[in-house]
């Protein structure tokens, strides 16, 4: 893939969840360059350029982060993860588990297989936002990712 300006990749099968995540990343002037998917195996198929994606390896943008939520159709987050992460083209983008399960085994694989972050959504409105804005200024200004 290339280094085409991608800087978030949203999986999240809930339209309000992604719509109030996509609000307050465009409030706080970070989702100039978001695509978001539905499910894990969209997800998938745009990461390694397969499926509907397939033959635009060059095209695609490479993610500076994805946020992954856990309980989607076709194929769950941990899933998504575990195959981000055990490859080596793609194990280097930080992958953040943004979701309402506080189940202690979800958040042990995923921790397991390399997620970076593990976020519990906040049911309240401003705390949900506040948890984006925050989440979004560590990963896209703070954080230093690896050069490729």
């Amino acid at each position: 893939m290339n280094q085409n300006t991608l800087d978030i990749l949203l999986v999240e099968d809930n339209a309000n969840d992604a719509e109030l995540t996509i609000r307050q990343l465009k409030k706080n002037n970070m989702a100039n360059n978001l695509i978001h998917l539905k499910d894990g195996a969209e997800a998938l198929e745009f990461i390694f350029a397969t499926g509907k994606f397939a033959g635009q390896q060059d095209v695609l943008p490479r993610p500076k982060i994805v946020l992954l939520d856990i309980q989607m159709p076709k194929v769950n987050g941990i899933e998504v993860l575990q195959k981000i992460k055990s490859d080596p083209r793609t194990q280097s983008i930080p992958v953040v588990i943004l979701t309402s399960s506080k189940e202690d085994p979800d958040i042990q694989k995923c921790y397991a297989f390399g997620a970076n972050s593990y976020i519990i959504k906040p049911v309240n409105f401003e705390s949900f936002a506040e948890a984006i804005k925050n989440l979004g200024f560590y990963w896209l200004l703070l954080n230093q990712p690896p050069t490729e």
